[in-house]
């Protein structure tokens, strides 16, 4: 991953909360979007689900949403079934990738391969059918992304959303799937425009840096990352 010196023209910001850690057997309960176009926020949506799979009582204490809570939604239409809210998913990330967004979130292989599960369990075969595979995709990990910027140290320990909030100044979406899907593509634009200033500040020292022009997110070599990831997170099986 390169140090990403210019905001994508679309930037979908993409989170989940879900029925716990395992991407295997557990479930998202809301999936998230973060809009931005030209910088700018254009949408911030989520919808809910109510998952095929129980409630971890350690998941409930992070969103603090009981899978009675969910049932009670979908009986006044505030909610959707498990399969029907993966399928929507699916198909608003296709719309965006149609598009050329580049998607961003905090260890976003998580919510994606989340996703993957969940579409295999209930009949619609994962992503690829969707048009939502690699290499026609780019996704940024935030955490990934930081760590690029500033190797880890110990005065920055850890770097998961909330510290990354908290270094950037940005608002912390606390674990409400559309404000984390917020608050990491904000976050990705303070780091893009740290980046701007670091390579301003080179070229001022005379360090040799390079003049800020951009990153090409179509670059052949990151293409072929982005690919081999995405391919390491769905573990696809072509028909």
């Amino acid at each position: 991953m390169n140090r990403i010196q210019e905001v994508p023209a679309l930037l979908v910001g993409f989170d989940t909360e879900t029925t716990g850690l395992s991407t295997a057997d557990d479930e998202a309960i809301s999936y998230g979007f973060a809009v931005y176009r030209g910088g700018v926020l254009d949408e911030l949506s989520q919808f809910f689900a109510v998952p095929a799979r129980p409630m971890s009582a350690g998941a409930q204490r992070v969103h603090g949403i009981s899978l009675s809570t969910l049932k009670k939604m979908l009986d006044a239409g505030d909610a959707l079934a498990a399969s029907d809210a993966a399928k929507l998913a699916a198909l608003k990330l296709a719309s965006y990738a149609a598009d050329g967004a580049v998607f961003v979130g905090s260890n976003p292989l998580f919510d994606f391969n989340m996703l993957e599960s969940t579409l295999r369990r209930h009949g619609h075969g994962g992503l690829r059918p969707f048009g939502v595979a690699p290499p026609s995709i780019t996704i940024v990990d935030v955490v990934r992304h930081d760590v690029m910027i500033e190797p880890r140290s110990a005065t920055r320990p850890r770097r998961g959303l909330a510290q990354l909030c908290q270094y950037y100044g940005v608002a912390p979406g606390n674990h409400d799937a559309a404000e984390d899907a917020r608050a990491a593509a904000e976050v990705f634009m303070a780091q893009i425009e740290r980046n701007v200033q670091m390579g301003k500040t080179a070229i001022d020292d005379g360090m040799g840096a390079s003049k800020p022009g951009g990153v090409d997110l179509n670059r052949r070599d990151q293409r072929l990352e982005n690919a081999t990831i995405l391919h390491r997170l769905l573990r696809m099986k072509r028909p």
